[in-house]
């Protein structure tokens, strides 16, 4: 060990050569990605017929994103370390690209992208260009599984990846821009959390080149002993590289990667021989303070550029039309001595491509960048032993969550390496907490006696940030490993930017063959706003359906499971899915159970059915209204509708449909679970007008039908932005979804009424009159709505 040390921390001047090759090569081809669509070797001047019409890209971060990597490289060559990089400045994407290309791996992928002058070509044309590739780090780079097209998440995918994964490096470059978001501020803390002897290693460098796209970094500006007080408060070892003389900075670079190398696999060999005291390790991570535009043009027009944020995007503009801009772009290219790097027939020279390590070593083909190549199913437990007893329908109260808890605390034994639960302080609050007999939370920090189910051996990952948990599950998902994330309905939405970017990704992968399917995010919200009386009106925000509404049909799943025995249905099937984002939504709180789990199974596969036991429909003919439903609580009030209609008004008749899979409500060609027409008119029918309570916000309702059959039918009822610390019943009393709107919709929209229907009416306004009155003053829910339950009125076939 302490001659690889050398060898690595003192590269000879070959290896020098070798590396300074590698970048150059590496500029060269960044920079033609951005300006060039002709003579992609300079082997004729540069003529302004070879500079692409729209100059687009990133040129700023990229030298030293390349630095970085020309050095892991080196690193793996001599160690075969796996490793995989994550770009946190994404728009560097012609940096990773050029690293792909000069590996070998995009030309594998990308058999036309070949490494010759055509291929070269075509690589730069195909950047940012239509029909071609993005700017960014995106799902077609290969050795990506983080874009960084958003800035702020790169520690987060780091840290997810590596865990449970004990040989993996993880290299996060952070950008100094990027540090200034909320999320990489919060994110500081992932070695909070870290087992040294399970889990692998992060190293994140952060990339200090002084500007982001118009103005300087905060972290650029301070006063460096200030910048290490702050990383080594979070408890990191901070190894410090500044300059831009060369080879100066290859030397200082690569005695700095050598040293937290060392550091880091010091911290696991004794962890794993058993010499770990279980308190949190310092690990190490570097700061790299380099030129942003390193190696550019100093100065155009006469204003300095490198080392500025001029230098951000695109450097010199208007090369076409500006002939001193031109010549300079030629110089700036010719500067890297492309007849060097490139050899006649346009391929990188044996030098060049002797830096790449072999095979799966290579960073871009590095296989937990593409995580579905190592997924394993998960050992599921069979999800019936888990299953909440149903005599009858309506009548017994359970809270449904438990049943998950007890059924992810048997995942956990039987998947020591490859499921957890990702959730901000909140898994007893959500009633998972069986799974603490399985696991304690993780925990590196200090512990103390008062603490309970936590230490650094637990596999739960708990933290106080939506976006750490939400990220962490990303990485784990990414690199081919299974979990969930439960959170508060209406603080899903502080990660909800990271949900939609996560199904940007699996889109776009769902179109490259060479990208296999990996496990679905799964995301659970509870403590759901309409059970958050206690809280009041800022935990009230069911609005991360709506964004997953948002996504394609190929990636997006909404499940509102309307008790325990559909829910443990529901997360089976999730469990088991791939490259999906499925949302599932209900509440903690005690609820009326429905379904036996034979049913359940059935009524989940369907997607939603007609609950002839809840209804007064005969099935003969249409019924008189349809009360439909999807959510916990709305589910309970149509029900309770449904039984005020049986006992109020004989010959009403009434159809009860409930919905568990919302996306089954679309059309067939709007989404792959869209129910047939000839079951939506089974259902619906195609003329009577629907009553639909929904949990969420109207508006998706009457997206979803849009097209279906008469759709202005049908009536919706959902949360309206009406809340505050209230009674439970209040709160579907002021969202105008309670079981007496329902009624009273149901008597104004159907086509045929029976008399006593006026009556009802009146009734039913008395009653929101006298709850109204009832709850100032007693504080609670009338009794007849508080202890409802079914009853034995209903239909048992």
């Amino acid at each position: 060990m302490p001659d690889l040390l050398q060898t690595l921390a003192e590269p000879d001047e070959s290896e020098l050569g070798g590396l300074d090759a590698w970048w150059r090569a590496a500029n060269y081809l960044t920079i033609g990605q951005i300006y060039l669509q002709g003579n992609p070797l300079l082997r004729e001047p540069l003529a302004a017929e070879h500079i692409k019409p729209r100059l687009l890209g990133h040129w700023g971060t990229s030298p030293g994103l390349s630095l970085v990597y020309a050095h892991v490289s080196r690193l793996i060559r001599h160690t075969r370390q796996q490793a995989i990089y994550l770009a946190g400045p994404g728009h560097g994407g012609p940096a990773l690209v050029a690293a792909g290309y000069l590996e070998g791996t995009y030309s594998e992928i990308y058999p036309r992208v070949s490494q010759d002058e055509a291929g070269m070509l075509r690589l730069f044309r195909q950047f940012s260009s239509p029909g071609g590739i993005p700017s960014h780090v995106s799902v077609t780079t290969p050795g990506s599984i983080h874009e960084g097209g958003e800035l702020g998440y790169v520690l987060v995918h780091a840290f997810g990846a590596v865990l449970d994964n004990p040989d993996l490096l993880a290299v996060a470059v952070v950008g100094d821009g990027e540090a200034e978001t909320g999320p990489l501020e919060g994110s500081w803390k992932g070695i909070s959390f870290l087992n040294p002897e399970r889990d692998g290693a992060v190293l994140p460098i952060l990339h200090l080149n002084g500007a982001k796209i118009a103005g300087p970094t905060v972290l650029a500006r301070k006063d460096p002993n200030e910048v290490r007080a702050l990383l080594r408060g979070h408890g990191y070892d901070v190894i410090e590289v500044e300059g831009d003389d060369l080879p100066g900075m290859h030397v200082r670079f690569a005695a700095a990667l050598a040293q937290a190398w060392s550091r880091i696999r010091e911290i696991q060999a004794a962890a794993r021989a058993g010499q770990w005291d279980r308190s949190r390790p310092v690990w190490p991570m570097i700061v790299l303070r380099s030129p942003k535009g390193w190696t550019g043009p100093a100065q155009v027009d006469g204003i300095q550029v490198t080392g500025t944020w001029r230098s951000h995007q695109v450097p010199l503009s208007g090369v076409r039309e500006n002939p001193e801009h031109l010549a300079l772009l030629d110089g700036w290219l010719r500067s890297y001595r492309p007849e060097e790097l490139f050899d006649a027939t346009g391929a990188p020279t044996a030098l060049v491509r002797s830096q790449a390590p072999e095979g799966v070593l290579r960073m871009s083909a590095a296989p937990a960048a593409n995580g579905g190549l190592l997924t394993r199913e998960l050992d599921l437990p069979d999800f019936r032993a888990y299953a909440e007893t149903v005599l009858r329908p309506g009548e017994a109260r359970a809270e449904s969550t438990r049943r998950l808890g007890e059924l992810m605390r048997d995942i956990y034994t039987r998947n020591p390496d490859r499921f957890r639960l990702f959730c901000p302080d909140e898994t007893t609050s959500n009633r998972l907490g069986a799974v603490f007999e399985a696991s304690d939370r993780a925990f590196a920090e200090r512990v103390t006696p008062d603490d309970v189910a936590i230490g650094p051996t637990g596999r739960v990952m708990e933290v106080l940030s939506e976006h750490n948990c939400h990220g962490w599950l990303e990485g784990y998902t990414l690199t081919g490993r299974h979990g969930l994330f439960a959170t508060y309905e209406a603080f899903a939405m502080v990660s909800a930017s990271q949900t939609v970017q996560h199904g940007k990704w699996l889109q776009e992968a769902a179109q490259l063959s060479w990208r296999a399917p990996v496990p679905s995010l799964n995301v659970l919200l509870t403590s759901t706003a309409w059970r958050n009386d206690h809280n009041g009106f800022s935990h009230q925000g069911p609005g991360l359906i709506q964004v997953v509404l948002t996504q394609r049909g190929d990636v997006a799943r909404v499940y509102l499971p309307p008790d325990a025995n559909c829910l443990l249905s529901v997360a089976d099937h999730c469990f088991r899915s791939r490259s999906y984002i499925n949302l599932i939504v209900i509440d903690k709180q005690p609820q009326l159970q429905y379904l036996s789990m034979d049913q359940a199974m059935e009524h989940c596969a369907r997607g939603a059915g007609s609950w002839d036991w809840a209804g007064t429909d005969d099935g003969t003919s249409d019924p008189d209204i349809v009360l439909a439903c999807a959510g916990d609580v709305v589910t309970m009030e149509t029900v309770a509708a449904a039984q005020i209609l049986h006992d109020r008004l004989p010959g009403f008749k009434v159809r009860v449909v409930n919905v568990a899979d919302l996306m089954t409500l679309a059309r067939p060609k709007d989404h792959p679970h869209g129910m047939s027409e000839t079951l939506f008119t089974e259902l619906f029918t195609d003329t009577v007008d629907v009553v639909f309570a929904f949990h969420g916000y109207p508006g998706a309702i009457h997206q979803l039908v849009h097209g279906r059959p008469d759709a202005d039918r049908f009536r919706v009822r959902g949360f309206i932005e009406q809340g505050t610390t209230t009674t439970p019943f209040d709160m579907t009393v002021r969202n105008k979804a309670s079981r007496y709107h329902l009624v009273i919709d149901a008597i104004n929209n159907a086509k045929r009424l029976p008399r006593g229907a006026a009556e009802l009416k009146a009734w039913c306004e008395r009653q929101l009159e006298r709850h109204a009155a009832y709850v100032v003053e007693h504080l609670e829910d009338m009794p007849e709505v508080r202890d409802w339950a079914l009853g034995d009125w209903a239909h048992q076939g």
